[in-house]
């Protein structure tokens, strides 16, 4: 298996599935909610902001406890999804909801801060056209936030990728199925001569969190540059 042993290449796999479906999944919500923060003005507009950052502010064990309450086969949200055969608790769709929850107010921050530097007025001119507000959005401020949108996945896909406190608590640690990267860190670690797997998971952290913290400059930079010039 080459530099990395195989439980060390599951656990790398599993991290890069896992925080693919959570970017993946959350990008069309954090869209939304951003939008929504950045462009509507509505009652309780600043608990949904709180809510949203939340997870920012929670220590994330406590973040994976509220999943677990809500979402584990005993929950409210978790009962009835069972009976139609979701269950997140203890499996890797779980993990990727807890890795996706506290991914979220990054991508939803980055994506926020590109809608309010679109100036209001160029989607006001699209609509006095005649164009439908989902037409302006997808025509004109689209096109303007794909660096911050893009940035924001990036970003969020990063953050995932290193998540574990939450998903610990959420999902536990069992090896090939919710063992992510920083999971596996914890456990070899906890073994006697753990200490030379751990650190090579440790190098492949830092080589993801710093080439996505990379390809999100280099994406935004191209991205606003076509905006630009389009």
């Amino acid at each position: 298996m080459g530099w990395l042993g195989p439980e060390e290449w599951q656990a790398v796999a599993l991290s890069l599935r896992v925080s693919f479906w959570a970017t993946l999944v959350a990008l069309p919500i954090g869209i939304f909610t951003a939008y929504a923060l950045a462009r509507w003005r509505f009652p309780g507009k600043q608990v949904v902001n709180g809510l949203v950052h939340l997870p920012l502010i929670l220590p994330p064990v406590v973040t994976g406890y509220l999943l677990l309450l809500t979402f584990g086969t005993t929950g409210p949200v978790g009962g009835l999804l069972e009976k139609v055969g979701i269950v997140f608790a203890f499996r890797w769709t779980g993990a990727a909801l807890a890795a996706g929850v506290m991914a979220f107010p990054l991508m939803v921050r980055a994506i926020r801060l590109s809608i309010e530097s679109v100036d209001p007025k160029l989607e006001e001119a699209a609509a006095t056209l005649g164009a439908s507000r989902a037409w302006v959005f997808v025509t004109v401020t689209l096109p303007l936030i794909l660096p911050g949108v893009l940035a924001g996945a990036i970003l969020a896909f990063a953050k995932a990728m290193g998540e574990f406190g939450a998903t610990i608590t959420f999902v536990s640690n069992i090896p090939g199925q919710t063992q992510t990267l920083p999971s596996a860190v914890y456990a070899f670690l906890q073994v006697p001569g753990g200490e030379g797997p751990a650190m090579r998971l440790v190098i492949v952290s830092v080589v993801i969190a710093m080439g996505a913290l990379l390809l999100s400059e280099v994406v935004a930079r191209r991205a606003a540059s076509r905006v630009a010039g389009g």
